[in-house]
């Protein structure tokens, strides 16, 4: 017999297996050694009041044992001989494109600009020891897109819950752990996230289609006003219809496409700051305690959001017991971002805080037209770069420092590996920038004590939160206003934000293009 319950207990409760039974047995009047096994299907902390409960919902396997997987199979057929679709770029809206083109009866063609996931890594490891960005293997570009070395985050805040659901089943079925079925804000972490990307790579070759590294789409080719394939950088053209999937820092596709006047349209951002403090200190706020989080309980998270002069200041991608790491994606930039591996271990926390940015607030870049956010993010990074010492050493300052507007004479340690110089942010960033972010801090400290603090480090600049064009496509079909058979896509495109919602707007471009085209 199996059944279920819901419960909200304390974390030390949560964390033993024997103490679970016990619940379940009480709630269904079974004694304790009848009940054979016990499943989290969902898992939540609740630190609203000063004590800290665990939310549970839980399977009892009452008399019999688990037979089902935790997570739902999908079965991937032979495509070889099928028609074929190509996807411009290997992150988790292409990967999720092309696992449903075959699911769909088509035959995937993947191009990606950098390197496979493994070799990938010698090249984001030289941006931190020689300050050396390789313009086409970085935090950025390769596969595994942008998500693979920026933490591996799955929470999203789309509705469609089914949709969610079966992302996660996938990532499951190619080895990430089952606990991201249960955690209401799942996170696979950087260490675990290659093996499942370079899983779901194998599968797509073992299916008949193909994956092609180091090669990075220059032109489409059109006839007729259809898309028909690309050119390449290797001097060969791939032929069919094409999901583009080139990710938020793909710049030369929006450039490439405003030369030759393909419909693009300027569209808001966010840019701010990485906020570093140190973890016990986030510990202690989230979680009430002046002895932080103890045994039982994770490294705390934080969410937050406020509006100063009628625009939004919030917090973003957030990661508990992670680093800050260079994120740039060519030379004379300075961009940081954060992530954490499975165990958050690090005794950081960190954070983008960031300010929505709207078309309308720059009217100095309105020359640059549908390119003016992108203009407006190359010069921030570009001063960044500047006030860093021309190297990827990033400019920091502390938090209260900022506030104050005084140059920081110290600072902190700081888990930023190419090394950090102090700067003073708020007199170099715009300042429609740093006086929202100004009020924000006050207004975040306000909300929890000991937040805004001079043991925090700010790290610039955020500038990487979503693609600063949308590309816009038609509801129905998901093609280009103007171009049949492309597929504009995920968070490139202007349709998304994050692995999960990108990885749906994948699924969403193939399903459209296999049922006009298949």
């Amino acid at each position: 017999m199996i059944k279920e319950a819901q419960f909200r207990i304390l974390p030390q409760q949560a964390a033993s297996e024997q103490s679970l039974k016990q619940l379940l047995s009480r709630e269904f009047s079974v004694p304790v050694q009848q009940i054979l096994a016990v499943r989290v299907l969902k898992r939540s902390i609740d630190a609203r009041q000063r004590t800290v409960y665990m939310n549970l919902k839980l399977r009892a396997y009452i008399n019999e044992r688990p037979e089902d997987d935790e997570f739902i199979s999908n079965e991937y057929r032979d495509v070889s001989e099928k028609k074929a679709a190509i996807v411009i770029g290997a992150g988790p809206a292409g990967l999720f494109a092309a696992l449903r083109l075959i699911e769909l009866g088509m035959r995937p063609i993947v191009i990606e600009r950098g390197k496979n996931v493994t070799d990938r890594k010698r090249d984001i490891a030289i941006i931190s020891r020689e300050h050396i960005v390789n313009p086409e293997s970085n935090y950025s570009f390769g596969e595994g897109g942008a998500g693979a070395f920026s933490d591996g985050k799955l929470y999203t805040r789309s509705k469609k819950r089914g949709s969610v659901d079966r992302i996660l089943n996938i990532l499951c079925q190619f080895g990430a752990s089952t606990s991201i079925l249960a955690d209401a804000h799942p996170h696979i972490g950087t260490d675990k996230l290659p093996a499942v990307i370079a899983n779901i790579r194998k599968q797509i070759i073992s299916s008949g289609g193909e994956v092609h590294f180091e090669t990075r789409m220059d032109n489409l080719i059109v006839e007729k006003g259809e898309v028909i394939g690309v050119e390449t950088n290797t001097g060969k053209a791939f032929y069919g219809p094409v999901i583009l999937a080139t990710g938020h820092s793909a710049r030369d596709v929006y450039y490439n496409f405003s030369r030759n006047n393909i419909l693009i349209e300027a569209k808001g951002i966010a840019v701010g700051v990485r906020l570093e403090h140190p973890q016990h200190l986030i510990d202690q706020i989230q979680f009430h305690s002046p002895e932080g989080r103890g045994k039982y309980l994770p490294a705390a998270e934080y969410s937050y959001v406020t509006q100063a002069k009628e625009r939004g200041v919030y917090s973003f991608c957030m990661c508990p017991g992670g680093v800050v790491v260079p994120a740039a994606s060519g030379p004379n930039q300075v961009v940081v971002n954060g992530m954490s591996s499975s165990s958050r271990g690090s005794r950081w926390a960190n954070s983008g805080i960031v300010v929505e940015i709207r078309p309308e607030d720059l009217p100095q870049y309105a020359v640059h037209k549908e390119l003016a956010l992108l203009k407006f993010q190359e010069q921030l990074e570009y001063d960044c770069y500047m006030a860093g010492g021309q190297r990827q050493t990033a400019p920091a300052q502390r938090m209260d420092d900022f506030v104050n507007k005084r140059l920081s004479k110290t600072l902190p340690d700081s888990s930023y590996s190419p090394g950090i110089i102090s700067s003073p942010l708020h007199s170099w960033m715009p300042s429609f920038v740093t006086e929202r972010l100004r009020e924000g801090f006050q207004q975040f400290g306000r909300n929890s004590k000991g937040f805004l603090t001079n043991e925090a480090l700010m790290i610039g600049v955020e500038s990487r939160t979503s693609a600063p064009v949308r590309i816009p496509r038609d509801r129905e079909t998901m093609q280009h206003l103007v171009l049949k058979g492309l597929y504009p896509c995920g968070e490139g495109a202007g349709y998304a934000g994050g692995i999960v919602s990108a990885a749906m707007d994948g699924e969403k471009c193939a399903e459209s293009l296999a049922a006009l085209i298949g």
